[in-house]
């Protein structure tokens, strides 16, 4: 679902999210920007931003196209406020981790809308299920953030 729903579009990350992908290169077919206010970035297909507003002025060239907030954890929250719909996967098992993302669920500003697909992860039966929330209300008032997803 990721690669179909991103292919074409423009994604943003953080730093640590791109060094986190195969090789630390951009994903293939899709614009690539990168948020990072510590370290520049010279990635080849990378464009890279030092902060919000620097995105959303550079988000204006690619009108065309959706725009979908990948990560990291610093990066959710730094955008979430601008988003108006959100895929979460869930999967059914606890682990050991250092980064989460923020409990929509309780959260009064977004609604479950729908379930697009559940199953389970093959060796291990662990279940997870894609999950997609809507804001109730609008997004932050900054009009240059309208239609980004996370």
């Amino acid at each position: 679902m990721f690669r179909e729903r991103t292919t074409g579009q423009v994604v943003v990350m953080g730093r640590k999210t791109l060094e986190s992908l195969p090789g630390g290169k951009p994903l293939p077919a899709r614009v690539n920007i990168v948020l990072s206010r510590k370290k520049r970035i010279r990635t080849e297909g990378i464009l890279a931003v030092k902060s919000a507003k620097a995105l959303f002025k550079l988000l204006q060239s690619y009108t065309d196209k959706e725009v979908y907030v990948i990560g990291g954890g610093e990066i959710y929250r730094e955008l979430l406020p601008f988003c108006d719909t959100v895929y979460v996967t869930k999967v059914g098992c606890v682990r050991e981790a250092d980064t989460f993302f923020p409990d929509l669920d309780s959260d009064p500003a977004w609604v479950l809308s729908e379930k697009t697909h559940s199953s389970y992860i093959q060796d291990g039966m662990i279940p997870w299920e894609i999950l997609v929330y809507k804001r109730n209300g609008p997004a932050a008032a900054d009009a240059e953030s309208s239609g980004v997803r996370s």
